[in-house]
């Protein structure tokens, strides 16, 4: 019994537990508007092979409607509750690929086979920047199947994140971004570090950062870019000491074993 976990860079991963495939904010581009892949390939088309496919919020590099073409026909398809309203053409996306389409608030809760996904709230402006008045929850995904997995989207840190997700085995935390400046809503190496510490997770997968990064920028604080995936291992260390910090890279893989 185990739940298996491949990083395809950004918010982009896939979580394998009780016989279904999980995949999290698609992004399959190399280039999104200024942003440019900076590290790690595109992923390959296996990567958009999934049962069901998780959007934490309507943000361009998590909601992605050029990468959620490439799902398979038939993939379901998790949304914030008014994802449809505010992004006209995720309903032509959807009818084109064949995808069904669930819009959930926090607190609710969706099953695939033998695991459950329940949606939890998160600190991160939910908006279809820069477009339009129209606000949807940002939200988090647990995962409960053989073991109980926490994917945060894009949040920060809350004073109810711990009461909001409950116990968990595996958190996927974003550690940095696309930029040299993180603000109000979002985690940096030091503030995911607390939200594990919080939250208690024996295990840990660290997200976001290392990907994109805006053209032009290469020699602009380049650490910002770089370090953030050792940061988090080195902050963890000090503030979550009893949990295992997997710093994957690009397309790599991690089985890990739920609490007994």
């Amino acid at each position: 019994m185990s739940v298996e976990i491949t990083w395809w860079g950004h918010a982009t991963a896939t979580v394998r537990d009780s016989g279904v495939t999980v995949l999290t904010d698609p992004l399959f581009v190399r280039r999104l508007a200024h942003l440019r892949r900076r590290r790690g390939p595109v992923p390959t088309p296996d990567a958009a092979v999934a049962d069901i496919a998780l959007v934490s919020h309507l943000h361009a590099d998590h909601l992605h409607l050029g990468s959620l073409v490439q799902l398979w026909p038939g993939t379901r398809l998790v949304v914030p509750y008014g994802a449809g309203r505010a992004v006209p053409g995720l309903r032509r996306v959807a009818a084109a690929g064949g995808l069904r389409v669930t819009e959930v608030r926090p607190g609710d809760e969706v099953t695939v086979g033998d695991l459950r996904i329940r949606a939890v709230p998160a600190a991160h402006d939910g908006r279809r920047l820069p477009f339009g008045p129209h606000r949807a929850p940002a939200l988090g995904y647990v995962l409960r199947g053989e073991a109980t997995t926490y994917f945060a989207g894009d949040t920060g840190l809350f004073d109810a994140m711990a009461d909001a997700v409950g116990p968990c085995d595996v958190a996927l935390l974003p550690v940095g971004g696309w930029g040299p400046y993180l603000g109000h809503g979002h985690l940096d190496a030091g503030r995911a570090a607390r939200a594990l510490a919080r939250l208690g997770a024996r295990s840990a997968v660290p997200v976001h950062y290392g990907t994109y990064w805006p053209i032009g920028m290469d020699a602009v604080r380049p650490h910002e870019f770089h370090a953030p995936g050792d940061d988090f291992v080195r902050h963890a260390g000090r503030l979550a000491p009893d949990a295992s910090v997997h710093r994957l890279g690009h397309g790599e893989c991690v089985r890990l074993e739920p609490a007994r």
